[in-house]
């Protein structure tokens, strides 16, 4: 099997040692469709800030991130974290809720299968509802919440049966950094479809959480929002990824460090 995207990937540029992808909706979305229709098994994520960081400090991370094919700016702090190191130009970041909107959209027009892997059986189901109230032809071939541990050798070798056998193309995971980063990694020769890390869509596009104001997006203060609804979880992840992004940022631009 092929595991290469044939058409031209967008460029990667280093920062904290994540080779990050300077691309768009557009181009990404394309790249995807175009590449799903080939039965091939590749790897997209979208990262941010958190991913970046954590990226940047787990080397066996690191080198799971740098073996995807697209690895997407999905906060606006590395979109211009890129524009700023690399003056790449881009206009806006590539963020995964509106990603998965997007790309579920060319789907339906071309009825190209998608699947659906993660969050809570509430939650996934809420979405496979909204996304058909929002693409009627859009076809789902197979959506599940799985169980919140390791899967064993056995349950993933079903997975890959399940997910092979129902025709779909394209597989959205919903797991959270860095646990869909993972799964996607670990399951990569396995699965024939374009899968992508979506993070937090599943429980946005569902409703089961709401979506930072698009000005708040827009300045950089979705965590901030993020903050204010899950204070007691999220406090810790901003306070000090936050802090080590603007750190390393800071190391990166004046050349005091250099990022392998």
């Amino acid at each position: 099997m092929n595991t290469q995207i044939q058409k031209k990937t967008p460029s990667k540029y280093n920062i904290f040692g994540v080779n990050v992808s300077a691309t768009t909706y557009e181009e990404a979305a394309e790249i995807v469709i175009e590449t799903s229709k080939k039965n091939e098994s590749v790897c997209v994520s979208h990262i941010p800030v958190h991913g970046l960081v954590l990226g940047a400090t787990d080397p066996v991370f690191r080198t799971i991130l740098n073996s995807f094919d697209i690895i997407a700016p999905d906060g606006m702090p590395v979109k211009i974290a890129l524009n700023m190191l690399y003056k790449t130009q881009l206009h806006d970041r590539v963020y995964g809720p509106e990603f998965m909107l997007r790309v579920c959209q060319k789907a339906a027009l071309e009825k190209i299968g998608i699947y659906l892997y993660g969050s809570f059986p509430h939650v996934i189901e809420d979405l496979r509802k909204n996304l058909l109230g929002l693409f009627p032809s859009l076809v789902i071939s197979g959506y599940e919440s799985p169980p919140f541990r390791e899967l064993t050798n056995e349950e993933s070798e079903d997975l890959v049966e399940r997910i092979n056998s129902s025709g779909a193309r394209i597989v959205f995971i919903g797991l959270g950094c860095p646990k869909q980063d993972i799964f996607a990694f670990k399951h990569k020769k396995k699965i024939s479809a374009v899968q992508i890390c979506v993070g937090a869509a599943f429980d946005f596009i569902s409703g089961n959480k709401k979506m930072a104001p698009q000005w708040m997006q827009k300045k950089s203060l979705e965590w901030l929002y993020r903050l204010l609804q899950e204070p007691g979880r999220l406090w810790r992840r901003y306070f000090f990824t936050n802090s080590i992004f603007l750190y390393y940022l800071f190391l990166q631009l004046t050349g005091l460090k250099k990022f392998k």
